[in-house]
């Protein structure tokens, strides 16, 4: 014989599903009802969760360091206390929450660890920096003044960095002219033309990528300095920039350009442009601030380096504009020419010429996203009444193309002289089809 139990779960696969459906509603409707979830903001509970959890995985730490452990404080301390303190927190937020919310609270709590550590790096080499180079950086001639004339043992007033101010700037914007057009284009062929071309050119590119600056120093040295007797200058070192500039530009316009949506390069076909004009009306302008943002990449890449310059631009102390003649140092080559002195002065000059390097690379940034724009769908106002006058335009063409194609029906039908002017391009394609 069967009890109850065994039997309703024996004949459960049998019940109409409509009872079964009303049973569990029944049973739903006893339950308590859950809480929404927000996902904007931190709630406060959160916050003396994390602070509690973080002074008792510090108590517990120290206990351990005090009493159980034979380590000092350093390195391990900072390790053991965010581990106890994760263990600590997870176990509180379970007290509160199911499962998958502790796993979404303690995942979270490590990616703002990350994020924390990753900017704490950041602040501590700009604040070191700072600090070694402060001394140097009020001098008005640290920013005007060579070091033709300046000795190590001369004072800071003595000597200067406009030498190598100017040859990062030279080499960078002939680097930049150079690896821009080659690489947006390079970009545009790997995306619009896809084959078997177009994926070996996008292997070698990803593989460039990391190539090591000096094997790209060596390459332009043996090329334009040892074979084509060139010399040593500023071109040479920026074609050398170069060379470790294109790769990271492409790569990243590679990306940027694939993904603008389909559907707007299917509504320029539509309209019955060709492949090209819907490349440079369509895809360009709505991957700009994907692009500019490859170019910053690019440019961060090319003006931090100091091996292909020393191969292929040399050292000089004197102040160098022309590119194609004579050694030209840059801001990199010479933090190192600085530090590897055993002078003080050259030292803080050092550090000086490397907090400068860091303001020359943030106001790049900041002229690149200015000239990037805002972003597909966040316009300027400049931008948006340019929108609206060529918008304006492509209505007055319109009307006059449909008004020249009623034309031949309506005898003695007169157009409107504006009608007229715009139908002008109309009639000169006529023209050129039928000539």
């Amino acid at each position: 014989m069967l009890d109850t139990t065994q039997a309703s779960i024996l004949l459960e696969p049998a019940l109409p599903r409509v009872a079964r459906t009303s049973v569990d509603a029944d049973a739903a409707v006893h339950l308590p009802p859950a809480s929404r979830r927000s996902i904007r903001g931190i709630p406060p509970t959160d916050v003396l969760s994390v602070v509690g959890s973080a002074s008792a995985g510090f108590a517990l730490t120290w206990l351990a360091f005090a009493w159980v452990l034979p380590w000092t404080m350093g390195v391990g301390f900072l390790v053991v206390w965010y581990a106890l303190f994760v263990v600590v927190y997870a176990v509180s937020v379970r007290l509160a929450y199911d499962g998958p919310m502790v796993r979404d609270k303690v995942a979270a709590v490590a990616m703002h660890t990350f994020a924390f550590l990753m900017l704490a790096a950041l602040v501590v080499v700009i604040v070191y920096t700072l600090f070694r180079g402060w001394r140097a950086l009020p001098n008005v001639g640290f920013f005007t003044n060579d070091m033709a004339n300046a000795g190590p043992l001369d004072p800071l007033e003595a000597g200067g960095i406009i030498h190598g101010i100017v040859g990062t700037l030279i080499m960078i914007f002939i680097a930049l002219a150079v690896t821009i057009p080659l690489g947006i284009t390079c970009a545009v062929f790997l995306s619009e033309m896809p084959g078997r071309f177009s994926l070996f050119v996008r292997t070698i590119t990803e593989a460039m990528t990391a190539l090591p600056s000096i094997v790209a120093g060596l390459f332009i040295y043996a090329t334009l300095i040892l074979t084509l007797g060139l010399g040593k200058s500023g071109f040479a070192a920026a074609m050398a920039i170069s060379v470790m500039m294109l790769p990271i530009i492409i790569r990243a316009s590679d990306v940027v350009l694939r993904l603008v949506p389909g559907t707007l390069k299917e509504a320029s076909y539509a309209l019955g442009s060709g492949q090209w004009r819907t490349v440079w009306n369509v895809v360009l302008p709505t991957a700009k601030s994907g692009l500019t943002t490859a170019v910053i990449l690019g440019t961060a890449r090319g003006i931090g380096e100091t091996s292909p310059v020393l191969l292929t631009a040399g050292f000089t102390a004197a102040l160098n504009t022309n590119p194609f003649s004579g050694p030209m140092i840059s801001l990199p080559l010479a933090t190192f020419e600085f530090v590897k002195s055993p002078q003080e002065n050259f030292i803080i000059r050092g550090f000086g010429t490397a907090a400068v390097l860091l303001v020359l690379v943030l106001l790049l940034f900041i002229v690149a996203r200015t000239i990037g724009g805002r972003g597909p769908g966040n316009l300027s106002r400049r931008q948006l009444r340019k929108r609206a006058k060529n918008s304006m335009n492509d209505i007055q063409r319109f009307e006059a193309r449909v008004a020249l194609a009623a034309a031949p029906r309506i005898q003695g039908a007169v157009l409107p002289q504006s009608l007229i002017d715009a139908s002008e391009p109309v009639h000169r394609e006529r023209g050129e089809a039928s000539s």
